[in-house]
């Protein structure tokens, strides 16, 4: 019988219910494949193809989701349905406490196979306790920037918010290596977390217990590179005292299959690449909002009025969840005016292949982190509009830290998509970084294809993501070699 030393390492890939959460885990997953690692990736049933698209070497666990018992519509299996049917923060708390019903099938399975690890979505802080009954070491995986962990934890622990008059004064962030401000807007409350006092202190409980499962786990696993945010990765490591591991971009590993990746296109792969290869280097701006954020109406016809007005060549991503019934969200006649120049994709797009091409001269997002990281990998400088989450972190770290992107003028922190954004903003925005003739967004640009640059490097053999994962591994065998 083989000891342990010659059997495979198994590691368990959980990742949330969510496209944006789910993408970047079967990529990492099939990084760990091409290392040697048995990969395992636990998912429902409805995501099963997209956790099934990286290959043989990844195995797909399958466990039901819960929705009817906790009032959810059979068909809610996301957080992209949350979105796209205007539940609100009761749908998203309903939806929570859902995921923590999956904890007892899922340690089932965990005792069923006992694999060597267990790479988990932070927003499963439950799973720390689940590894931990069957001696298993729990990564997690938070899905954002070592900036914006450590910007986080300094809020949560310092609360300089605290310390200003109004929501508007800008505070400083403690104890970074950069000073960076903020405004009380820019960051969720408490009031932002439920429609009612028991799902507040639901929720409330519930990102506490994601706070502090953070620092009883085995370690974290990000998707980064350490050449993009090195102060930040070291002060995540040593001032934090976070035992973690650089692994990113994982969008780059999937260099075959960049046109199928999370969902179908909705646009034929051929017909978009024709019309790229019709246009020149560096002038086209690619512009997508995620697959969670939903403007009003309002907020969307300001962008199509900035947009036209900028002249600029785009493509334009539309998600089914920030369309309403018909074209109300478009000016009327914008699609004839823009024809040529302009192409709008409603639906899910091949993002990456997208951003890769040469035609592709700028990236307009909200600074969820994998579109964020995305847009470096491709050395493309940022139009800067977050929306939510852990978005006005990551637009610091764009705009200020690396300075590679410049801001829309987003204020404020808001599942709803905040306040409207004005059509002369959006065209200003488009205009300086597809700007040719101004020095300082010049060198803006140099910086961002530099940083693409560095990016790659990370990720091939010898680079500093690819040595990080082997370390990772290595740590993992000796681990289980131990036990």
């Amino acid at each position: 019988m083989a000891n342990s030393t010659d059997r495979q390492l198994h590691v368990y890939f959980f990742p949330f219910l969510a496209h944006g959460h789910l993408i970047p885990t079967v990529d990492m997953a099939k990084l760990f494949a091409g290392r040697g690692v048995k990969t395992t990736i636990v998912t429902t049933p409805p995501h099963f193809s997209a956790a099934t698209t990286t290959g043989p070497d990844i195995q797909t666990r399958l466990l039901d989701f819960p929705a009817a018992e906790f009032g959810l519509p059979a068909e809610c299996q996301n957080l992209e349905f949350i979105s796209a049917h205007n539940k609100g923060w009761e749908g998203v708390s309903q939806f929570t406490r859902a995921t923590v019903a999956l904890r007892e099938p899922f340690e089932k399975l965990l005792e069923q196979d006992r694999p060597d690890c267990l790479v988990a979505d932070m927003l499963f802080p439950w799973a720390t306790e689940s590894a931990s009954r069957f001696g298993i070491p729990r990564l997690i995986f938070h899905g954002t920037s070592f900036f914006a962990l450590a910007a986080g934890e300094a809020v949560a622990t310092h609360e300089p918010q605290n310390g200003v008059s109004s929501d508007d004064e800008p505070f400083v962030i403690p104890g970074l290596t950069d000073e960076v401000r903020f405004t009380r807007r820019q960051l969720p409350s408490r009031q932002t977390t439920g429609s009612n006092e028991k799902e507040e202190d639901f929720m409330f409980e519930f990102f506490k217990r994601v706070g502090e499962s953070s620092s009883e786990c085995f370690g974290t696993v990000v998707n980064s590179f350490y050449e993009l945010e090195p102060a930040y990765a070291d002060h995540y490591r040593r001032v934090l005292g976070r035992r973690s591991w650089h692994v990113g971009p994982v969008s780059l590993c999937n260099a075959n299959d960049r046109a199928v990746r999370g969902k179908e296109a909705t646009i034929d792969r051929d017909e978009c690449l024709k019309w790229l290869d019709s246009k020149e280097p560096n002038t086209v701006v690619y512009i997508s909002f995620g697959s969670l954020v939903k403007f009003s109406v309002e907020q969307m016809r300001e962008i199509a009025i900035g947009i036209e007005a900028s002249d600029c060549q785009f493509i334009w991503v539309v998600r089914e969840c920030q369309q309403d019934d018909g074209n109300n969200w478009l000016p009327k006649g914008f699609e004839d005016r823009t024809s040529g120049r302009g192409m709008i994709i409603r639906g899910w797009a091949p993002q990456v292949l997208i951003l890769d091409h040469a035609a592709i001269g700028a990236l307009v997002t909200h600074c969820g982190w994998n579109s964020t990281l995305e847009g470096v990998a491709a050395g493309l400088p940022m139009v800067t509009w977050p929306v939510m989450a852990d978005q006005f972190y990551n637009e610091k770290l764009v705009t200020e830290v690396v300075k590679i992107g410049v801001s829309v003028g987003s204020r404020e922190w808001s599942v709803d998509g905040g306040g409207t954004v004005g059509h002369a903003a959006v065209e200003s925005a488009l205009r300086r970084v597809m700007s040719r003739e101004v020095e300082e967004v010049m060198e803006m640009h140099r910086r961002a294809k530099a940083l693409g640059e560095m990016a790659r490097k990370a990720v091939e053999e010898g680079g500093s993501s690819y040595s990080d994962l082997g370390a990772l591994i290595e740590e993992l065998r000796s681990q289980r070699d131990e036990h």
